[in-house]
């Protein structure tokens, strides 16, 4: 009788058992789920700059779906598993209209500001680079790193990075549309005052921007079937809630100290 010899297979999550001595080529799905980690990576990096293969209608549907059901959101991303072997997205797109949004909003935080056309440019290279990009991946990196290594249940099966990275960009997206544009409408005539109203409308405003970021990340987490305990993110929920009554009792205007910080880091 004879043997076959190929290697052993990989850890990768197999769509279904594979017969190591047939002949048959290797289901399409497998092949993707075997992926590295860099060559993924890659393939989306290098989409950035073919707009014209971006589909920019789902990714703004996904950003209205944000707001009013951001559970349809994640049955999407777990569909994408199942055709395509990974939960992240394949598309820049949603990234893409993200940066651009920013990019108008601190427009409006020039005109808020009364920034010059340099200092608009200085605070936008904040903005992006530092407040969404560098602190977004740190962020994505250390949840990445507690849900692999705490929050398991199938050691075999590990989250990719690249969705804890989209996990980041939907819960970073609602908070962006709240506090750098109706935070900016309401600036002027309601927030910057040094009274109770101003104080507790913009804590406020600051107050659902946060539970609006950390409700879509407990669903992106949920959602994934290999973890538990995933309700523990929802305990910081009474943390913020305390601190959001101590600073309208310490008369903190978390608005408008946010605004003088940008004002500060621009000039």
């Amino acid at each position: 009788m004879k043997y076959s010899t190929s290697p052993p297979i990989s850890r990768c999550n197999s769509p279904g058992p594979i017969d190591s001595g047939s002949n048959l080529p290797t289901p399409v799905t497998y092949r993707q789920d075997c992926m590295g980690a860099a060559t993924k990576c890659y393939k989306y990096l290098r989409k950035l700059l073919k707009f014209e293969q971006m589909d920019f209608e789902f990714a703004l549907w996904q950003m209205i779906f944000l707001f009013i059901s951001p559970q349809k959101v994640y049955r999407n991303f777990q569909s994408r598993k199942q055709t395509k072997s990974q939960f992240a997205r394949d598309d820049p797109a949603f990234l893409v209209l993200l940066l651009c949004c920013l990019c108008i909003s601190s427009i409006g935080f020039a005109i808020v500001l009364g920034l010059t056309f340099f200092q608009f440019i200085k605070l936008l290279f904040y903005m992006i680079f530092i407040d969404y990009l560098a602190i977004g991946l740190i962020e994505a990196t250390i949840f990445w790193f507690i849900a692999n290594r705490y929050l398991r249940i199938d050691k075999t099966q590990d989250v990719e990075w690249g969705y804890a990275f989209d996990i980041q960009l939907n819960a970073s997206f609602p908070p962006l549309v709240i506090l750098h544009i109706v935070q900016l409408f309401l600036y002027n005539g309601l927030i910057k005052h040094d009274t109770f109203s101003s104080r507790f409308v913009g804590n406020s405003i600051w107050l659902i921007a946060a539970v609006y970021y950390i409700y879509i990340t407990f669903l992106g987490y949920t959602s994934m079937g290999i973890l538990h305990k995933t309700h523990n993110i929802l305990s910081t929920l009474p943390f913020i809630f305390l601190m959001y009554i101590m600073t309208l009792c310490a008369g903190i205007n978390i608005s408008r100290l946010v605004m003088v910080f940008y004002f500060y880091r621009a000039v």
